[in-house]
């Protein structure tokens, strides 16, 4: 049942932010809103006691800095990312959020405690207009496995309170791991209900599969316009989008309650785009990586990302591993920076095509050649199985997916038919599915090597259905695919030791807040037995 809605906890808006949904307080909302709350009074207080002279006051000039929140990001067994922005005018026009041009100090304390009674670590960074006047603090010497509660301060004034989690040791046994995976929030197709309940959920982490902000101009039908007006392609552009849609209360609540790992998909930058290329327009491969460049260093300044994940011009190495005891390897993939262009269906089958490109390949083989883990889990964004759309013969298939790169796909397929439990999670298309990874796709009865989970949107493409006219289509033509449903939401995944059970968790609208959130549906994955079973 929906719980009662109560006051919802969001970061001080200036008066030219347009105000957020308005959320209900969840247990997580509240231990992290109410540290937040103590943190402008009774601990402000305290840190101020330690403060020197010199940072005694707010920055000459500046309103409230901390409107876009907190967050955390890629936890090791002894480190986490910290990440706040300062912004106290997010929308100007500058995109500097309405800071000043120069450089400042920003204080960060991590605790075992949200009161800040056990501070562990502290220390303090310069930022600047170089930055957009973001931090990415890299806090070591963390206990494995442990939780914690980090804050920022700027002169006198404190942010909110965020808690995050460190990863047990690789090789240590680990008998649960509890984590939700998510994509696809555009701003204008609905309001942030789903990543309000997820701020609720009790997880370890939050995996975020791409397309994160959306490029377009696009103002929507449900007063949630984006700022600027215009496709974004700009510097200036991206960082603005991105204080847009961090200006939501209920993302910074979802944020502020568990570590991220996140990587990109598409309208990060434009849709559909492809290494150097342009999906959209005619544009030569040096003016698309201008462009792609200002899109990267934007995303950067915008997530909690290690100094290792800190563009290079238009490059962003963004495949990375995280691990989790003896019970989880997660694989990190970039299925847009290194691939071969899309062409049609003719092509598909192209053995030089690839999606990954040969360093990220050879990376990724190598991981799950090496891997000790009970779970190997590929994190990536495109539909990995095989999708025919078309009923009898004819065959239609997506070229921006894995289908696209169809090689390639068999190729990581019978790799990750050698390691223990290999389960693909995916985002993009903006639903839920459930598939069963075969031998070959053409052959139903061939062996069911690995498992693909994609999970729906957060908001985009609006409220959404239980399923489409065209499903039972792609249900009869793809006997490999289980399950498929059409509502918001997110998934939520408990690993243990003998079983992965996977809660399909959705809101059945987003075009106006308030919705209460239901499972849809739930599945097994048995250790030792690729494929799910059914339950309830």
């Amino acid at each position: 049942m929906p719980e009662a809605p109560r006051t919802p906890v969001r970061a001080p808006a200036p008066a030219t932010v347009p105000a957020a949904p308005t959320a209900r307080t969840t247990r997580r909302q509240a231990l992290v809103g109410g540290a937040a709350t103590l943190g402008a009074v009774a601990l402000g207080t305290a840190w101020s006691t330690e403060a020197r002279a010199d940072t005694a006051a707010r920055p000459s000039g500046i309103g409230e800095p901390f409107t876009l929140g907190v967050a955390s990001g890629d936890p090791f067994h002894s480190s986490v990312v910290l990440w706040t922005r300062l912004a106290p005018n997010p929308f100007a026009e500058d995109g500097l959020g309405g800071m000043p041009d120069r450089r400042v100090e920003v204080e960060w304390q991590v605790a075992e405690d949200e009161g800040f009674g056990r501070v562990v670590t502290s220390g303090t960074v310069e930022t600047g207009p170089d930055a957009a006047h973001s931090v990415h603090v890299e806090a070591q010497g963390l206990r494995p496995g442990a939780e914690y509660f980090y804050r920022f301060r700027v002169g006198t004034e404190i942010s909110q309170v965020g808690r995050t989690k460190t990863a047990p040791p690789p090789g240590m046994r680990l008998d649960r791991f509890s984590f939700a995976f998510a994509s696809c929030q555009s701003y204008t197709s609905g309001h942030y209900t789903a990543q309000a309940h997820l701020a609720d959920e009790d997880l370890d982490l939050v995996a975020f599969l791409g397309d994160y902000i959306y490029e377009s101009g696009a103002q929507g039908g449900i007063g949630r316009g984006h700022i600027p007006q215009v496709e974004a392609r700009t510097l200036t552009q991206y960082r603005i989008r991105h204080a847009q849609y961090k200006s939501d209360a209920n993302l910074q609540a979802a944020h502020a309650a568990f570590p991220w790992a996140v990587v990109f998909d598409d309208h990060e930058l434009e849709n559909n785009w492809a290494d150097e290329q342009s999906n959209g327009e005619d544009v030569s491969a040096e003016e698309f990586l201008r462009r792609r460049a200002q899109a990267m260093k934007a995303y950067y300044e915008h997530m909690p990302l290690r100094r290792a994940q800190r563009p290079d011009g238009p490059d962003l190495r963004l495949h990375r591993r995280l691990s989790f005891g003896d019970l989880v390897d997660m694989h990190m993939l970039d299925t847009r920076q290194y691939r071969d262009p899309q062409v049609g269906d003719s092509g598909h089958g192209d053995p030089s095509r690839t999606l990954l490109g040969a360093g990220q390949k050879q990376w990724l083989f190598e991981g799950l050649s090496s891997s000790r883990a009970r779970w190997n889990v590929l994190a990536q964004q495109v539909f990995f199985s095989q999708r025919d759309f078309l009923d009898g013969e004819a065959t239609n298939f997506s070229n921006d997916a894995w289908d696209g790169y169809r090689v390639e796909r068999d190729e990581v397929r019978d790799r990750l038919a050698r390691v223990r439990n290999g389960v693909v999670i995916t985002g993009d298309v903006h639903a839920n599915y459930v598939c069963d990874v075969k031998a070959d796709f053409d052959a139903p009865e061939s062996a069911t090597v690995a498992t693909e989970l994609v999970g729906t949107s957060f908001t985009s493409g609006g409220d959404g259905a239980d399923q489409n006219p065209g499903d039972a289509v792609q249900l009869r033509q793809n006997p490999h695919i289980r399950f498929i449903n059409r509502k918001r939401g997110y998934v939520r995944n408990v690993v243990t030791p003998t079983e992965w059970t996977v809660d399909y968790r959705i809101v059945d609208y987003v075009s106006e807040p308030g919705a209460p959130i239901s499972d849809r549906a739930r599945f097994v994955i048995d250790d030792g037995v690729a494929g799910v079973r059914a339950q309830g």
